[in-house]
């Protein structure tokens, strides 16, 4: 790392230092947050879960080792500043970040944080240690990562195959705390235990999540917060009826629809909400290696089947985006233009003629009115998955697809398409950050868990690797184009559409910032207060 490059991590440290010990006087101490959670968690351990659904309650126990600014509303490797670690440096030939740890931080339960707990932590990610977690979504993440050394109680090092600036991207997402070495992974899915600024209490399954203020919290004066309550409610009517009801202080993070908005509006008024990009699409999986499903053509098929303008105006009255894997844009850094994705098959405005295409293909293949393909579309068992779910079911009607629709509870998804015991499902895939390195590997690399469809291509596996090394924006950028075209063409996950939505707090609520990567990103509600 050159000099410019020091001298800027030591601004954003010292940027941090300000923002985090600055004076905080219109800030009041005290009171519960009270928010609804949209389903139960199949467990409370953030490295081992695929959704955030764990994410949101759980993220406040825990500190990464840098994190996003939180009062950002776009992520950039710009907008990350120091955690764990208060300040980090790169060699000069970019494979080795060395990250300066602070001192003084203790776990919850009073035990010291230190160099080793984060070699424990990526020792288990990369499925290095004898400790092992039940499920690792984001191994991928790590796979240029060689090993991480210690020196001393407060450096660690990560040693890498080959330059990746965006590592610091990963770190910096939700999805990356540092656990501590002490605790066993079977411990952290029941009672997880961080260095964060809330502490776990209970988590009651189908009922509620609770954690409290931590006191010893190594960033002084916060959290503003006595404690967050989450009570389970999966019904989303009834969710937003008691958080219009004031029975809630603030509704579950992007996750409120456009049509419901609209009732929080007119019975709440005085209510703040928001809709943002989620940087969460919703995408049709297919498993390429169950029949008839190996048969290209059958893939193609159900792809041009798709209107995605119908499922944009039906679901969200025209307020969200149609994009490929990357984040849309002008919020979206890396997204396909529109220029290049009206040119891919699927994606043109001619509904009537890519479904006469499709229906060519399923002829072809034997299919036809007199002889439908009979299937099951499977979804996790929430509205934002089953609503789309029942939409796709309608329109593989049109190619000669009979489709009935297979509900399955959030402790099993994940897991059922991770052992691809599927056929065809509707699914949604947040990325963790608006970065490619996370984004591809972990969805459209050979053998990645997250990798649902057993997509595999080693030549543009290739170029996902030319894309990580580069480090001037607009080249990579345009590889990053290629390689999202090449995705969509090859009917890899074919994605449907990108979502908007919207949160909701009461007006005592202060100090929420509603990010482009809000479920993800680190947002732990530590500088979050109640005027009441």
């Amino acid at each position: 790392m050159n000099g410019n490059h020091r001298s800027r991590a030591a601004s954003l440290a010292l940027l941090c230092a300000l923002f985090l010990t600055g004076p905080a006087s219109a800030q009041k101490q005290g009171g519960v947050l009270r928010m609804y959670h949209r389903d139960s968690p199949a467990s409370a351990s953030i490295h081992e879960e695929a959704t955030y659904s764990t994410v949101i309650p759980f993220m406040g126990v825990f500190n990464n080792l840098v994190m996003y600014r939180q009062d950002a509303a776009q992520n950039s490797l710009s907008s990350i500043v120091p955690d764990l670690a208060a300040s980090w440096t790169w060699n000069a030939a970019n494979n080795r970040l060395t990250f300066k740890l602070r001192e003084g931080v203790k776990w919850h339960d009073g035990k010291p944080f230190s160099a080793k707990d984060v070699k424990c932590t990526f020792d288990m990610l990369m499925d290095k240690s004898s400790a092992k977690f039940r499920k690792n979504p984001r191994k991928t993440w790590y796979e240029n990562v060689t090993e991480v050394t210690t020196n001393g109680d407060f450096e660690a090092t990560f040693n890498l195959k080959r330059p990746q600036p965006a590592l610091l991207a990963l770190l910096a997402s939700g999805y990356t705390p540092v656990y501590p070495c002490h605790v066993s992974p079977a411990e952290m899915r029941t009672r997880p235990i961080g260095t964060g600024p809330f502490k776990f209490v209970e988590f009651k399954t189908n009922e509620s999540i609770k954690v409290t203020r931590n006191p010893d919290y190594w960033k002084k004066g916060r959290p503003y917060l006595d404690g967050i309550e989450y009570t389970i409610i999966p019904n989303r009517s009834t969710a937003i009826l008691a958080f219009i009801a004031g029975k809630f202080d603030m509704t579950f993070p992007t996750e409120v629809s456009i049509p419901l908005l609209k009732d929080v509006k007119s019975q709440a008024p005085k209510a703040v909400c928001e809709v943002a990009p989620t940087n969460v699409n919703a995408n049709l999986i297919v498993n390429r290696d169950t029949p008839p499903f190996d048969h290209p053509d059958v893939r193609k098929a159900m792809e041009l089947a798709l209107d995605r303008k119908a499922f944009v105006g039906i679901l969200f009255e025209g307020q969200a985006d149609i994009g490929g894997s990357m984040l849309p844009p002008p919020q979206g850094v890396w997204g396909l233009p529109p220029e290049i994705l009206r040119t891919i098959p699927g994606y043109g405005p001619d509904v009537a003629r890519n479904r006469d295409e499709a229906r060519s293909l399923m002829r072809k293949a034997g299919y036809g009115p007199d002889k439908p393909l009979k299937i099951k579309v499977s979804t996790r068992n929430i509205p934002v998955y089953r609503d789309p779910a029942v939409i796709l079911i309608d329109q593989l009607k049109q190619i000669y697809i009979d489709a009935e629709l297979d509900v399955v509870e959030t402790a099993n998804w994940f897991s059922k398409v991770a052992r691809k015991d599927y056929s065809v499902g509707l699914n949604l895939t947040g990325n963790a950050v608006d970065d490619p390195d996370q984004g591809f590997y972990e969805n459209y690399a050979c053998g990645s868990e997250r990798n649902y469809t057993n997509y595999c291509n080693r030549d543009l596996e290739k170029l996902f690797d030319r894309q990580s090394m580069e480090s001037d924006l607009d080249k990579r950028r345009k590889l990053v184009w290629e390689i999202d075209k090449r995705l969509q063409e090859d009917v890899a996950r074919p994605i449907i559409y990108h979502f908007r939505a919207g949160t909701c707090w009461q007006p005592y609520v202060k100090g929420v910032t509603i990010m482009v990567n809000s479920s993800y990103n680190g947002y732990r509600y530590e500088d979050v207060w109640l005027d009441r």
